[in-house]
């Protein structure tokens, strides 16, 4: 498929986003105390919300942007503890005990969800759908037929198969019957309202930079107000504090790419995702009136692709071709997920030290499930409950096999980025940028990075991540800044859209080349 046949849409646009009444909300102007300070309002903070403010509590919801405006608006949505090959792998790391409560833990999750659907009438598109994991090459078999045998010493129903519903040839496959799917935003959206009718409260364009810890730990935003809690839950995706707890080497971050496509041939449910190298994963969608199909796939990590962002979408585009043929794709979109050394979400206290500061991250592209579970495991400690599945998250826990061997390889790659950046520089004026891109170019011996707007206008950052101080690489199909070592990402105007940085990218005067005047973005 040539360039100019491509059905893409030009603008990155989640689909999920699209014809939501979403409430608004102030931002916070005054400090305010409450019992409960939640950071981030996606799907775990918004769960916690409503768990606590049922239980009594005085909750106070911050979030940076619009509320659901982070990876639970861009992801693929599939409620199930199908979650790839991973049942297998955590027998042999962290042990059977702990490979079935993480099956349970996301079985309750799906059961919650479900239930909470079902008490508050909520309209949310949700569906049951059997969950598939096929092999398409020999050594994505074995690994199938191991995650098969760890089904069975898990008591998990599931059915080892050889062919799929969908027109896909496969080496083998195995299902997980009875679970689900549903439109994220719809169900978090009355969620939300649930929270304000218990007395909770919202704050959007918050955003928290600093905690002061202590008895009652004081969570600090960008225009020097003050929320003072008993406890305060981390629900940022990535923890805007991380104390002492180092997750920003214990983490590493993947971006996914997504299409909705109406397909030519018929799609008959079911949702799947492969064990090959190249992940593809499918799942059915109403849009419009019309019965779609996500595509997803294609990841890597972040700011290290090795091709033009837009080459991944045309990846799954071309995949699509060719198993259903393609009519249209109204909407493409990606998201990032964090993944834990051993590939467990850390929930729980921050710090073995910092008990009333918490944190839940590193959901491995499977949120819908963990986020939910962690706000539960969020919520007994914060109501002093025993929680059968708080040991099994801790963020303190510590398994020699994979941890250790995956700490050395990912540090190690920061270490990579970091001097490959520095050393690797690409040559290119603004003049020579066709509209509506970016590149890295040098001006007086410096890296910086340049954007065109459609109408000619130029943007100019410092291409210096303001976390550790790597450098950051041109996303063209986002029009970001990412930056390689840990996920953060910046707007082409340099403003951060995802941590760990805090700071913006400095900007600068393109129009004052002979005079560079940098603009620090309120810093």
């Amino acid at each position: 498929m040539t360039t100019n046949q491509t059905k893409l849409p030009k603008e990155s646009v989640s689909y999920w986003r699209k014809n939501i009444d979403f409430p608004t909300f102030s931002s916070l102007q005054e400090d305010i105390q409450a019992d409960v300070s939640i950071i981030g309002a996606g799907l775990t903070g918004i769960t916690a919300a409503y768990l606590l403010a049922k239980e009594g509590k005085k909750v106070a919801l911050i979030e940076a942007d619009d509320i659901l405006n982070g990876t639970t608006g861009h992801t693929t949505a599939k409620i199930t503890a199908q979650h790839g090959v991973i049942y297998d792998e955590l027998i042999t790391h962290t042990g059977k005990n702990n490979a079935r409560l993480y099956y349970e833990a996301n079985k309750n999750a799906l059961a919650f969800i479900t239930d909470t659907i079902n008490e508050l009438g909520i309209n949310c598109d949700y569906s049951k759908q059997d969950a598939y994991i096929y092999a398409t090459t020999a050594l994505a078999k074995d690994k199938i037929a191991k995650e098969a045998k760890a089904y069975k010493k898990l008591n998990i129903p599931g059915t080892e198969i050889d062919e799929l519903p969908i027109p896909i040839t496969i080496k083998n496959g195995l299902v997980m019957p009875d679970q689900a799917q549903f439109h994220p935003l719809k169900y978090a959206n009355e969620l939300i309202n649930e929270v304000i009718r218990l007395g909770g409260t919202v704050y959007e364009q918050t955003t928290a930079v600093n905690v002061e810890t202590g008895e009652k730990p004081t969570v600090l935003t960008r225009n020097n107000c003050r929320i003072q809690a008993d406890y305060i839950l981390q629900c940022t995706h990535f923890p805007f504090y991380e104390g002492l707890g180092l997750y920003s080497t214990r983490m590493y971050a993947e971006r996914s790419y997504v299409l909705a496509a109406k397909t030519k041939e018929p799609y008959p449910g079911g949702m799947y995702i492969s064990t090959d190298e190249d992940t593809r994963s499918l799942r059915p969608v109403r849009i419009d009136g019309e019965d779609m199909v996500l595509i997803v796939g294609a990841a890597h990590k972040t700011g290290q692709g090795k091709k033009d962002t837009m080459d991944y979408y045309k990846m799954l585009e071309t995949f699509g071709e060719q198993t259903f043929g393609i009519e249209s794709i109204p909407y493409r979109w990606s998201a990032q997920d964090l993944t834990s050394l051993d590939k467990l979400p850390y929930v729980g206290p921050l710090t073995s030290e910092q008990s009333n500061i918490m944190v839940a991250t590193g959901y491995r592209k499977w949120g819908m499930t963990n986020s939910t579970a962690a706000a539960h495991v969020l919520t007994d400690m914060v109501m002093k409950r025993k929680n059968t599945f708080s040991q099994m998250y801790t963020p303190s826990r510590f398994h020699a096999t994979p941890s250790i061997k995956t700490f050395l390889k990912e540090n190690g790659n920061v270490a990579a980025q970091l001097i490959k950046g520095k050393l690797g520089t690409i040559r290119k004026d603004a003049d020579d940028l066709a509209p509506d891109t970016g590149a890295v170019t040098m001006i007086d011996g410096q890296r910086k990075g340049i954007y065109k707007n459609g109408d000619g206008e130029v943007f100019l950052v410092d291409t210096t991540c303001t976390h550790v101080g790597c450098e950051v690489s041109w996303n063209q199909a986002e029009k970001t800044w990412d930056c390689p070592c840990h996920g953060s990402r910046f707007s082409y105007t340099g403003e951060v859209i995802e941590g760990p940085a805090e700071k913006p990218l400095k900007r600068y005067d393109y129009t004052m080349l002979d005079n560079l005047t940098s603009e620090d973005s309120g810093y």
